[in-house]
């Protein structure tokens, strides 16, 4: 039982989280559910017209909106592979017994750091002018190009750039996942003849399934909500080839003034990731063994 004491300091440091996050995520999250059942260009002056559900319906027949969620589903399947599969392999890398695991540790992890506006403007001069510039030195034009003005190429490009950026940080999520195990388990392995993929697959990778529920959590989740390196690397281009759910929404508000129809795509966006997200978690956790 905790005492009234410790009650008190639970109480003290949880309360302002609490008040910040029910006054920034809660509260406009209902009142934006408010918001889309009318038509309304977002000024507060302006009178709102209810609509009901049209702005919900109206969603079906949008066909930018269509295409976006094509976008959308192609990347996210595209970096959620990328992304776990390249964390993985460097998590394997550095646990080894490399003398630079720690150095390789610390450079895989320093992409995450970097803010994703400031990532995109960088990756953005590397597919343009450096591309370009290669292309044209070498004569390999078919490769090094302007990806960023093929609509083919630079979704390829956005893949590419999320998966530099996150495959570091869920590298780390699975260095505690393998640093979990007991070492008499993999010694265990050993002396009965396991080799090493035969320990990988059949020990290392079911002991450490919590981390995969995590880690296909977090990159489903924010390759869905992907917004600032769509924003500073393409912009949505070229001819909306790029434009993800989030930018879409974005555009939809501030740029088009339609705040009901906007807040509506931004409800549809949020079960839609909602659910993707339960049913992985409910799959993977099935797969979960305790040691």
């Amino acid at each position: 039982m905790k005492s009234k004491k410790d009650l008190k300091w639970y109480i003290l440091f949880t309360a302002p989280l609490i008040f910040i996050f029910v006054t920034v995520v809660i509260i406009p999250f209902f009142i934006g559910i408010g918001y889309s059942f009318y038509d309304w260009d977002g000024m507060p002056l302006n009178p709102k017209t209810f609509v009901g559900i049209d702005n919900f319906i109206k969603l079906f027949s949008d066909s930018r909106f269509l295409n976006t969620s094509v976008h959308t589903v192609i990347f996210t399947l595209l970096a959620v592979v990328l992304i776990n599969l390249l964390g993985l392999i460097f998590a394997l890398i550095v646990t080894s017994k490399l003398k630079t695991r720690n150095i390789g540790r610390t450079m895989l992890f320093m992409p995450y750091l970097i803010g994703g506006l400031i990532l995109g403007y960088i990756w953005k001069f590397i597919f343009g002018d450096a591309f370009t510039a290669i292309g044209e030195a070498t004569g390999m034009t078919s490769i090094f190009f302007n990806w960023l003005l093929n609509p083919k190429s630079a979704l390829f490009a956005l893949v590419i750039v999320s998966t530099w950026q996150m495959a570091g940080y869920i590298m780390i999520i699975y260095i505690t996942g393998i640093q979990s195990i007991p070492e008499d388990v993999i010694e265990a392995a050993n002396v009965d003849g396991a080799g090493f993929w035969q320990a990988l697959f059949k020990i290392k990778f079911p002991l450490i399934m919590q981390s995969f529920t995590i880690c296909l959590f977090m990159t489903l989740s924010n390759c869905f909500k992907v917004f600032d390196v769509n924003l500073s690397l393409t912009g949505g281009g070229p001819n909306n080839a790029t434009e993800m759910f989030a930018m879409n929404i974005y555009n939809e508000i501030f740029a088009l003034n339609h705040y009901g129809y906007g807040q509506a795509k931004a409800i549809v966006f949020f079960i839609v990731v909602a659910a993707i997200a339960l049913v992985q978690v409910s799959i993977t956790k099935k797969k979960e063994v305790s040691m």
